[in-house]
């Protein structure tokens, strides 16, 4: 009987000999009498897992050496150790077939069972580092655990600052961890502790959770939602409460609880502020006491509010999907205002300078850049046709513009370039002129095929693109 060894089986956690992909290989000792067939075998054995698993996207390659064969395959990121149970069970398989035995679907059935629980387990919302300049992992932790829905995976962006990082997960857990290590030093549940929800989509569904949270200072900033508990700081270093907004009922539009925004900051007259899109609209509370200072509803819908406002001098700017619009806000003290005074008034006024309509600009997610004193976006429910809006008057400077993308679009910008990422997974370059559309080239995301909705991200001349389970590097730096 041909002599067949398994040498090693491991993960493929980055770039490698066989390609770009993470995944898994092994490397077998083999026979040359038998190298073709058996590679014949191994292919159909693990073709036929991976399509079974869910991962009919990923790939299969080898490489033959003297004595033997490596035998790789292609898998998300986040689930290597599936992957390599994966490869092992493919290659059982080759050596009972290649040994006489017929395919068995009772046997395949287990092992695909088997299989999809381990990938459902190692899929638990996790954080994970990666080596900068090869991607490969440095350390993974989990964060949260596992849920079953039209998307699935974690909707949070990390945040940094010094040695910790800050994560929400979908549950609504706010995670402070080491950034060297993974190693969880704090974590508050919103939702145990404040009793957070957030809005309900035609009264009965929601999102979960996707708020990235802002470090300012010894605070980190987060929002439940709850009327006595709307936006909440935190001490960054224990997670021991510092204050928390009681109030938020801002008008009749929209919906109770959080949205799917995230705060930022700005300075107006002198006061430190946070500001926010929630269920009801768009808020601003004082930095030092969390006191809540004002509000506007007209841009709240009662679906999902979800772009982070644009904030510069004493404007916000704002908008939302679902056929709603955008404003731009003026906020100052209000010169009139007597805390003695038996009347209703507001010491803080956000006065609306223009409301634009949804017909002439929305944004349903993907977000808003300022530059150069226009907003650009890309406009329409469940759409992202790129557009600049001079955000003084609201007067369209350019656009929509119909392009090759497809449905909605997440942008990020960087050195006068704007990178459009499309739902149906096409990048497109767009220059960040007020003037016009000038478009500088397109490629399509590899891989994609569920909505491509992650924001791309660009640092130290790299465009980072989070597909699925898989995350691409490409240089971006200038020739």
């Amino acid at each position: 009987m041909p002599t067949r060894e398994v040498k090693e089986s491991r993960r493929l956690t980055g770039p490698n000999v066989f390609w770009e992909h993470a995944g898994a290989v092994l490397d077998i000792a083999l026979s040359p009498t038998e190298g073709v067939s058996a590679l014949r075998t191994w292919e159909d054995c693990a073709r036929g897992l991976l399509d079974a698993v869910g991962w009919s996207d990923q790939g299969l390659t080898h490489r033959v050496y003297p004595g033997g064969v490596s035998l790789a395959i292609s898998a998300p990121l986040d689930a290597l150790y599936a992957a390599t149970e994966l490869n092992e069970a493919a290659w059982e398989e080759t050596e009972r077939r290649l040994d006489g035995g017929e395919p068995s679907d009772r046997d395949t059935a287990t092992t695909v069972a088997a299989l999809c629980k381990t990938i459902a387990e190692e899929s638990n919302p996790a954080l994970i580092a990666l080596q900068e300049a090869d991607g490969a992992l440095l350390w993974k932790t989990l964060v949260g655990s596992t849920h079953d829905d039209d998307y699935g995976g974690p909707r949070s962006t990390p945040t940094t600052d010094d040695d910790r990082l800050y994560v929400t997960n979908t549950e609504g857990d706010v995670v402070s961890l080491e950034a060297a290590t993974g190693k969880e030093v704090w974590r508050v549940s919103m939702v145990e502790q404040y009793e957070s929800y957030l809005m309900k989509a035609m009264g009965s569904y929601d999102w979960r959770y996707v708020e990235s949270p802002l470090v300012d200072g010894n605070k980190v900033i987060v929002t439940p939602g709850h009327i006595r508990a709307m936006i909440v700081a935190f001490d960054k270093k224990t997670g021991a409460e510092i204050w928390k907004t009681q109030g938020g009922r801002i008008g009749p539009i929209g919906a109770d609880g959080a949205a799917y925004s995230s705060v930022v900051v700005t300075e107006i007259a002198g006061i430190r502020q946070y500001v926010q899109l929630v269920g009801r609209g768009v808020m601003g509370v004082e930095a030092d006491t969390g006191k809540m200072l004002w509000s506007y509803n007209r841009v709240a819908n009662d679906i999902a509010n979800i772009p982070t406002s644009l904030v510069t001098g004493n404007y916000v700017f704002s908008s939302s999907g679902y056929g709603t619009g955008a404003a731009l806000l003026e906020i100052s003290k209000n010169e009139n205002f007597d805390e003695n005074s038996e009347e209703d008034q507001n010491e803080w006024l956000a006065e609306e300078v223009y409301f634009l309509e949804g017909n002439t600009m929305q944004n349903h997610h993907g977000g808003l850049i300022l530059h150069e004193g226009h907003v650009f976006t890309g406009t329409g429910h469940n759409k992202g046709f790129p557009l600049a809006v001079k955000m003084e008057t609201g007067e369209i400077a350019w656009g929509p513009i119909r392009n090759d993308g497809m449905d909605s679009a997440a942008i990020t910008y960087a050195d006068g370039r704007i990178y459009f990422r499309y739902q149906n997974g096409l990048m497109i370059l767009v220059e960040a002129n007020p003037k016009e559309y000038i478009e500088h080239g397109s490629f399509p995301i590899p891989g994609s095929s569920k909505p491509s909705w992650s924001h791309p991200v660009i640092a130290n001349g790299k465009l980072l693109l989070k597909e699925q389970g898989t995350l691409f590097s490409y240089d971006v730096t200038a020739p």
